[in-house]
């Protein structure tokens, strides 16, 4: 468990961190209490290194977001102006709170952290993938038939967005690797789980999100899952 030495360290970078995102819009105020829960949990089972990574999540997504807005807009398919949900919070971060969870409890095993980076690399790589898709195209392409679709239509793939992605991916990873959560044996498992799972989320969206099977929120918790599953078989074959 979390020693005592962190509390306070995690309780004033959790106040900050909630205070900067929801001035700056980033989230709502239910995904402000989400995302404060979420950061002091990190923090006080993994340490900073777990914020560094998390900031490096927000900062790509808040500023990709924010890209092509006015395009955005014109398409009906911008972010709302209040921020993230605590539902888009819990969605995209649930599982790598989790991760860290079974990481303090089960005898400190790194690769629960590597599972950890990997499901948020993810979270990274989805956001940054759709927001400057939208954002550089008016077509995309229906990952799963390939046609010719709208872009923002669930499951809509384009090149920028898919470069986009795993360089966001490569980015928080190798954040997670100075930050000290995972040696650089570890770093390309970590991107390579999370790009697999953002392709996973493009097919989930394209297929059980589109016939009403699942929601956004559904199918970016389960990409993430499967990222972090992902890790930890590769790591552990």
């Amino acid at each position: 468990m979390a020693g005592t030495s962190r509390i306070w360290p995690a309780l004033v970078v959790t106040i900050a961190f909630t205070a900067v995102a929801r001035c700056i819009r980033g989230v709502s105020r239910s995904g402000a209490l989400a995302g404060a829960l979420v950061c002091l949990l990190l923090y006080l089972y993994a340490g900073p290194g777990a914020i560094a990574a998390l900031l490096s999540v927000f900062i790509l997504a808040w500023v990709t977001t924010r890209f092509g807005s006015s395009r955005k807009l014109q398409l009906r398919i911008a972010e709302k102006p209040d921020g993230r949900s605590a539902s888009q919070v819990l969605a995209n971060l649930g599982v790598t709170v989790g991760c860290v969870g079974l990481y303090a409890l089960l005898g400190n095993n790194a690769i629960f952290l590597l599972a950890a980076a990997a499901s948020l690399s993810e979270a990274a790589a989805d956001t940054v993938s759709s927001e400057v898709g939208q954002a550089s195209n008016d077509q995309a392409r229906l990952i799963t038939t390939w046609e010719q679709v709208p872009a923002g239509i669930d499951g809509a793939v384009s090149l920028q967005g898919n470069l986009a992605g795993i360089a966001a991916a490569t980015l928080v990873s190798l954040v997670c690797v100075l930050g000290g959560l995972l040696p650089w044996k570890w770093l390309g498992i970590s991107a390579v789980a999370a790009v697999l799972g953002m392709f996973a989320d493009s097919y989930l969206g394209a297929s059980l999100q589109r016939r009403g099977v699942l929601n956004n929120d559904s199918v970016n918790f389960l990409s993430t899952l499967l990222s972090a599953v992902l890790a930890f078989v590769i790591a552990s074959a």
